[in-house]
């Protein structure tokens, strides 16, 4: 893996979980303002949009660079557009992350050794 699939991935990660956070903020504050005069679902949706909207980007980014199976990409999609899924998706994400940073050191190193022998 290059160091831009990398960072795409890593991109992916690191919005997958503040989107998660702001859609169950959205959620409690659609709650709130049917049952108290608080009103932040106008302030919320812009944020938790602006963040959904960032993480479509990145998601595309990501799958263009990795070359997912579309099963894989579609999981990620919706896990973006569940409750929590968010979540989810970065802890894949991170291991996902991880196994490509050592396959890719495997692969110097074996390469490394080819040349030195």
């Amino acid at each position: 893996m290059d160091t831009k699939t990398a960072s795409a991935l890593n991109r992916l990660r690191l919005v997958s979980a503040p989107e998660g956070v702001s859609f169950l903020l959205l959620l409690i504050c659609s709650v709130l303002k049917r049952t108290t005069d608080f009103n932040a679902v106008p302030v919320m949706g812009y944020v938790h949009g602006s963040l959904f909207v960032l993480y479509v980007v990145f998601w595309l980014d990501a799958w263009n660079r990795t070359k997912w199976p579309l099963g894989r990409a579609a999981l990620y999609f919706v896990l973006s557009v569940l409750p929590t899924g968010g979540f989810f998706a970065e802890r894949r994400l991170r291991r996902e992350a991880e196994d490509s940073v050592i396959a890719a050191r495997a692969r110097k190193e074996l390469k490394e050794g080819v040349v030195e022998a």
